[in-house]
């Protein structure tokens, strides 16, 4: 059985699951998971929003998101389309030294790599063994970290060359990754973020990101931005912004309309990829086997 505090520890469950396939496991730990975040009865943190359902909070959509006045809600300008190997299911990206790094997911399919974002031009890529799922990465004093999902196991390169240096392990399933330049910063598919020492991969702290109905859960690819975090959201169009000490939910991006193909494109080829070019306002963006990644200036929606 899972424990239950104020946040969910996940249910590790084995690989042998889903064999070569990804869909199984994230299909199960969505079902673990779905009572307990989707529809969190939690009380209510800031002004009271409308009570819905019974008293339950609304899954993660456009009536929770625009109906909070207080909470500021971001569309896109989309500044520049950069050409995305449809090969990609994205699980990490981020920008380094004007490169961009790119980690994917599927056993047999995840590697990391880094490319040129103007030419497309692929620098480097190491493979992951295939009995391994890759998720979420990121550099810190240029070492790369790079997580697995239910393996519990993590591995470290030279951020230069991808040269492998060593392997980690903790107890949880591994989702996304990013850095405040201290610590590892970490989601695992529940609405807590953990902080970890790099040192020795313990929890140094947590926080859990919450709204003013609940919990936020599902928290997938993660990008830190100058105190804020960005997530997307798993299975939406959304990314949520949250305080990077609190968890507090300071702001939505409201992605709907960018996916190139929704005929096509659906799950499990969903939204997910965040990267910071250090312009401020701006954020990169693609999908699950997407054929573009955006660069997108952020404008706040009147209401």
């Amino acid at each position: 059985m899972p424990t239950l505090h104020r946040h969910l520890t996940i249910l590790h469950l084995p690989e042998t699951i889903s064999g070569r396939t990804m869909s199984m496991p994230r299909f199960l730990s969505c079902l673990i998971l779905m009572p307990f975040m989707v529809f969190s009865t939690g009380g209510a943190r800031a002004a009271d929003p409308p009570i819905l359902h019974n008293g339950e909070a609304p899954q993660i959509g456009e009536a929770r998101i625009y109906d909070q006045k207080a909470i500021p809600v971001f569309r896109y300008e989309i500044l520049q389309t950069y050409d995305h190997d449809t090969r990609d299911y994205t699980e990490a990206l981020f920008m380094h030294d004007g490169r961009v790094y790119e980690g994917t997911g599927g056993y047999g399919n995840s590697w990391i790599k880094v490319w040129d974002l103007k030419t497309g031009q692929l620098e480097t890529k190491r493979d992951l063994d295939d009995r391994y799922f890759g998720e979420g990465a990121v550099i810190l004093r240029d070492v790369l970290y790079h997580l697995t999902y239910i393996s519990n196991t993590g591995f470290t390169y030279d951020a230069s060359d991808l040269r492998p240096i060593s392997t980690f392990h903790y107890p949880y399933q591994g989702w996304g990754l990013t850095t405040d330049d201290r610590h590892l910063i970490m989601s695992n598919g529940s609405s807590t973020i953990l902080f970890l020492d790099p040192d020795d991969f313990s929890i140094d702290h947590t926080v859990t990101v919450h709204d003013a109905y609940s919990e936020v859960g599902f928290l997938n690819e993660l990008e830190y931005v100058d105190g804020d975090i960005y997530a997307n959201v798993w299975q939406t169009n959304y990314i949520v912004r949250f305080s990077a000490e609190t968890g507090e939910v300071n702001g939505w991006v409201d992605l709907n309309g960018l996916n190139p193909n929704p005929i096509r494109l659906t799950y499990p080829h969903v939204l997910n990829g965040i990267a910071y070019t250090g312009e401020p306002g701006t954020l990169l963006v693609t999908g699950k086997n997407w054929p573009s990644l955006w660069h997108i200036r952020l404008k706040e929606v009147e209401r």
